[in-house]
């Protein structure tokens, strides 16, 4: 399966070119879910008032603060999890890439920068100049992505989740991943972070939810 899927994929282009065309095709076929995420993060945006005011009343009781922000996110309609989704539902196709670059294909023999795609960087330190960029590439994105995660949490006005820091440090993950996996892998992370990133961007900019009116009544009569 994975030799077929190989074969097909380097058939379309060059292998590292067929590797940005499949990463662009599993995007594309979660950019719905993507601009849900969005929509629901500015939902949250837009409840930060009420938020602040439920924190000033209920921030000595973080049990009751956050049933009573469930609360309101439940009468306003707005998703607590959208912005998970996308990552879940990118979960298999990141595992079946990691099958098809662990699996000998005709995928692998191709290069870049004179790089084999099914090398490895840690335990070899073979072909650093190329993998150094590729993890430059990718801890930009990933400081980028840490500091977007942490204006719109700041943007909502909820109070910040358990181990809110070290959740800002994950985006880095792709930087030791991209260290053990082959270049193949790397390549998928570099595009995919690198496309979220643009993408969410250009969503905020582009989504605009209608004002809302009354609520902070609705919030002191809680």
């Amino acid at each position: 399966m994975f030799h077929a899927l190989g074969s097909a994929l380097a058939g379309i282009a060059t292998p590292a070119l067929a590797i940005v065309l499949f990463t662009a095709a599993v995007r594309l076929l979660t950019h719905p879910l993507s601009r849900a995420a969005v929509r629901g993060e500015k939902a949250r945006a837009a409840l930060a008032p009420e938020i602040r005011e439920l924190t000033d009343r209920y921030g000595k009781d973080q049990v009751k603060l956050r049933e009573k922000t469930l609360e309101l996110y439940r009468e306003n309609g707005t998703p607590l999890f959208a912005g998970c989704l996308p990552a879940l539902v990118q979960a298999p196709f990141f595992m079946l890439v990691y099958r098809l670059v662990t699996t000998p294909n005709p995928l692998l023999d191709g290069t870049l920068l004179g790089a084999p795609l099914g090398a490895h960087w840690f335990g070899t330190w073979t072909h650093t100049p190329v993998f150094l960029g590729l993890f430059a590439l990718l801890a930009v994105v990933a400081f980028a992505t840490s500091r977007w995660q942490a204006a719109v949490a700041a943007r909502s006005g909820g109070p910040q989740p358990p181990f809110a820091g070290l959740l800002r440090l994950l985006p880095f993950g792709t930087v030791l991943v991209a260290a053990v996996l082959p270049l193949a892998a790397g390549i998928y992370l570099a595009v995919g972070t690198t496309w979220s990133l643009l993408e969410r961007a250009f969503l905020h900019r582009a989504i605009q939810l209608p004002p809302r009116a009354g609520s902070s009544a609705r919030t002191r009569r809680t």
